[in-house]
């Protein structure tokens, strides 16, 4: 039943449960927390609508490959449609969420209303320049495929740029490379971007020499990693020496422009090509909601993932702040949305019933961050690796994870390439950066 109300379409639930139709659950948000929720939901007298302003599933702990050339956008992406497309109790929306009223339970959106039972909330993060967003033109960050591929051509112009450069001064310029943050992300990029200067594109150019690139790694902090244990964030800092990255830690920047970035002792760096990876921000999630937030913007949630006094309402993934059996906030990773996911599934499915569904609890899997080719570090609390052996286990881990059998064949066979040959095949310049 549909009825339209201000030049909006309403998709009412009440109208539908008066006529004797299903509950609905709403999910906003298609990233690994909304789909286990809707994957959880697949055998439920339900109809699950699934709410997203892009139109695939993105595998977002890879975005550093498609930024740095080792991987195209396709290969860590899937259209959300294809992914639930067997699921015949899920109706997939390609909208952007304008608000939410929890009086009368309805999600705006540009184009409808969208009326709802229980609500799924699991919008992610966004970049967070803390009060400095001016910064976000010079130094772009990376949550999506448009800052990877924009990020990807960035990094390429500045060599091309090298490459036709007569002034020394702004060759180097050309050629410093720096990246603010120094947690996975960051320590991602970095070891990338020189093992792409140092490795991949070496014998491309005649006029520079692309080994001599400059990359330096930008912490506010005094170690790298700082959610690792001590021991691992040293091996983390050495493995990226080893790469020739320039590790400057306890140097908040306070200037980012065009030229380069200044840091808080006084020193700067000219650069073309800065790079964020220091902080991230919630979506607007608390304020659709109207509830409190932290100062991250993530919604506070009780232990069954639901803002104060909103039992049918989910805040799951990066949006929300929770924390464990022990009272540790759960870490913004893909395997705590997961399961916040499947907890708000199961939680649903409880409230179905007539049931009282248990509290969250989150299972943690460990930390990894790689650092290059042969190089990363582990921390599964009892047991530690770096080196080779951690590197073996981040690529299994990523792979397992990555959404359907042919994702994971072709970047196997693209990272297997790539370590035989040096070889990053997805070297395009696209975008406002062609010439």
């Amino acid at each position: 039943m549909e009825a339209t109300s201000g030049g909006s379409r309403l998709i009412g639930s009440r109208a539908r449960q008066a006529a004797g139709h299903r509950p609905r659950v709403v999910i906003v948000g298609a990233g690994f927390g909304g789909l286990a929720a809707a994957k959880g939901l697949r055998h439920a007298d339900v109809d699950v609508t699934v709410v997203d302003r892009r139109n695939y599933h993105l595998f977002q702990p890879l975005l550093y490959q498609v930024a740095t050339a080792a991987l195209s956008p396709a290969q860590i992406a899937m259209p959300i449609r294809r992914i639930l497309s067997r699921q015949s109790n899920v109706t997939v929306l390609m909208e952007r969420v304008e608000g939410i009223d929890k009086e009368n339970r309805f999600v705006q959106t540009t184009n409808s209303r969208i009326a709802y039972d229980y609500l799924v909330v699991a919008t992610g993060a966004r970049h967070a320049y803390f009060g400095k967003d001016e910064w976000a033109e010079t130094a772009p960050g990376l949550k999506t495929i448009a800052d990877a591929t924009e990020i990807r051509a960035r990094i390429l112009s500045a060599f091309e740029r090298a490459e036709a450069a007569e002034d020394e001064a702004e060759r180097r310029r050309f050629l410093t490379f720096v990246v603010v943050g120094g947690g996975p992300t960051g320590v991602e990029l970095a070891g990338a971007i020189a093992e792409l200067a140092r490795k991949v594109i070496v014998r491309d150019f005649r006029r520079i020499d692309p080994s001599s690139a400059r990359v330096v790694l930008v912490e506010a902090g005094n170690i790298v990693l700082p959610t690792m244990p001590a021991k691992l964030s040293g091996e983390a800092r050495r493995h990226l020496e080893m790469l020739g990255v320039e590790v400057s830690l306890g140097e908040a920047v306070t200037r980012c422009d065009s030229e380069g970035v200044a840091l808080a002792g006084g020193r700067q760096i000219r650069s073309s090509c800065v790079l964020w990876a220091a902080g991230v921000m919630a979506s607007r999630a608390a304020k659709w909601l109207g509830v409190p937030a932290d100062r991250a913007g993530r919604v506070h949630v009780d232990r069954n993932l639901n803002p104060p006094g909103n039992d049918e309402i989910f805040v799951i993934g990066d949006t929300a702040a929770v924390t464990d059996k022990n009272g540790r906030t759960v870490p913004g990773v893909a395997p705590a949305a997961k399961q916040m996911g499947e907890h708000a599934a199961r939680a649903i499915l409880a409230g179905l019933d007539g049931r009282t569904a248990g509290l969250f609890g989150y299972r943690d899997f460990g930390n990894l961050a790689t650092i290059g080719r042969n190089a990363a570090v582990a921390d599964f609390r009892r047991i530690r690796l770096s080196g080779f052996s951690a590197w073996l286990v981040w690529n299994i881990a990523h792979l397992w994870f990555l959404v359907g059998f042919r994702n994971r064949f072709v970047v196997f066979a693209d990272w297997a390439l790539a370590y035989v040959r040096y070889d990053r095949a997805a070297r395009l310049i696209t975008d406002r950066y062609e010439r």
